[in-house]
């Protein structure tokens, strides 16, 4: 799994970045908020983690990131408020830490807030390798015959990942949309339905007439490696 952080001091960031990756997560430090949301179309994560330092306002940054994505937001600040601390948690934090915060309590924090957004460490997948089509859970990447592999969104490997683990099943709309968004209510038909036709201009050689995935009208999808 993937976390951003974005710390302003070096000193922080090489902590922070020991600490994430001590509790199973590849990180990707820096300090550049605006350039990791410009680009959270293709390179997404699962977790950020926010050290804010006096450069910029932390509420403006958690505002930002809600703006673009629902991942889990941790942010790391000198000793807030009661009402600055309400403040970031009624704009979107998930979690707010005065410094100096323990690096055990982080990483177990973090893990938390995996476990309960519903993504699960990557880790902990197997690979798929259907010959024709491979899924990597450590990258979150497909390699399909002949073409060069290709990097999923968080949704979109959710999707693939459970149709592939489903091949040759038809799986229902209502249980996709479950295992892909969880519990929260942010799914539905609609979203999925424009979910597979991305996943599928990864992936198929003519989305139009897809060889992957089968849509099975009022049903669900289906994933099959025979021609349809």
């Amino acid at each position: 799994m993937q976390a951003f952080l974005i710390a302003g001091d070096s000193d922080e960031r090489e902590v922070l970045t020991f600490v994430l990756r001590h509790a199973g997560l590849a990180v990707s430090p820096g300090t550049d908020l605006t350039r990791i949301l410009t680009n959270w179309s293709e390179l997404p994560a699962d977790l950020i983690l926010l050290a804010h330092d006096a450069a910029q306002p932390a509420l403006e940054q958690v505002n930002a990131i809600r703006a673009v994505t629902e991942v889990p937001i941790i942010v790391v600040c000198e000793p807030p408020s009661e009402e600055q601390s309400l403040e970031l948690l009624r704009a979107g934090a998930d979690l707010v830490l005065a410094r100096p915060a323990a690096p055990r309590l982080i990483a177990e924090y973090a893990r938390v807030m995996l476990r309960r957004s519903g993504a699960v460490p990557a880790f902990m997948l197997p690979p798929l390798d259907l010959k024709e089509i491979s899924l990597d859970p450590a990258t979150r990447t497909v390699a399909v015959a002949g073409r060069d592999p290709c990097r999923l969104t968080q949704l979109e490997f959710r999707l693939l990942y459970v149709l592939m683990t489903n091949r040759n099943q038809v799986v229902p709309t209502e249980v996709i949309v479950e295992r892909v968004w969880g519990y929260s209510g942010e799914g539905d038909r609609d979203l999925l339905r424009g979910l597979v036709s991305r996943l599928r201009h990864k992936i198929e050689p003519d989305p139009d007439k897809p060889l992957f995935i089968e849509t099975i009208s009022g049903i669900g999808y289906r994933f099959s490696l025979e021609p349809q």
